[in-house]
């Protein structure tokens, strides 16, 4: 079963596949995308600039040269099972950081496998929906991003330092670009 939280860009995408991935216990998780200028621009204006210099401190992000990379750490979820590498963030029951501070592509990824058991091929009104959702909010989320990125560099040519002002200006930056970043925001619009 495939479920929407339609929020803007904050939308998530649910499988009930997740919980029991065919891939294993981590799934998409093994390999977490980088928190792009986008991403990290809606987590700061979305209040999260303390939580993101937290864990930049603590080494569970770092700077990349396209925003941050998020850490992976070899776990097992249980004493049975093999030590695999995933997300810092993945934990026995999802992921452990609230849906505001994740990257937007967590929020809205959902693989073939998740869409397929979701009824797709047959036409199913929720899976039709959320592959509409997920195109538009990569459609988006890449716009804003390339627009941030071409703004981070032209202010700071030899990279940019993860300090309290920068953060606060990169948050300011995509709202700029993508309007005011706010939970309770009206659906994504959905290409026909």
């Amino acid at each position: 079963m495939i479920y929407l939280e339609i929020a803007g860009p904050h939308t998530r995408l649910c499988s009930s596949l997740c919980a029991e991935c065919p891939q294993g216990n981590t799934g998409c998780c093994a390999g977490p995308p980088e928190l792009d200028w986008a991403d990290i621009g809606r987590v700061v204006a979305l209040g999260g600039r303390d939580f993101l210099l937290a864990e930049i401190a603590s080494r569970n992000l770092f700077p990349v040269a396209g925003g941050l990379q998020i850490r992976r750490v070899r776990t097992r979820t249980t004493s049975a099972d093999p030590r695999r590498a995933r997300c810092v963030y993945h934990s026995p029951k999802g992921c452990s950081i609230d849906p505001s501070q994740r990257s937007a592509t967590c929020n809205y990824y959902l693989c073939e496998d998740a869409f397929v058991h979701g009824g797709i091929a047959k036409g199913n009104p929720d899976a039709l929906a959320a592959r509409k959702a997920h195109a538009s909010l990569r459609e988006q989320f890449s716009r804003w991003n390339a627009i941030l990125a071409e703004r981070v560099r032209a202010e700071h040519p030899e990279g940019p330092i993860f300090s309290p002002g920068f953060l606060d200006w990169l948050g300011a930056e995509l709202e700029a670009v993508a309007g005011p970043m706010r939970l309770d925001q009206a659906p994504v619009t959905l290409p026909a």
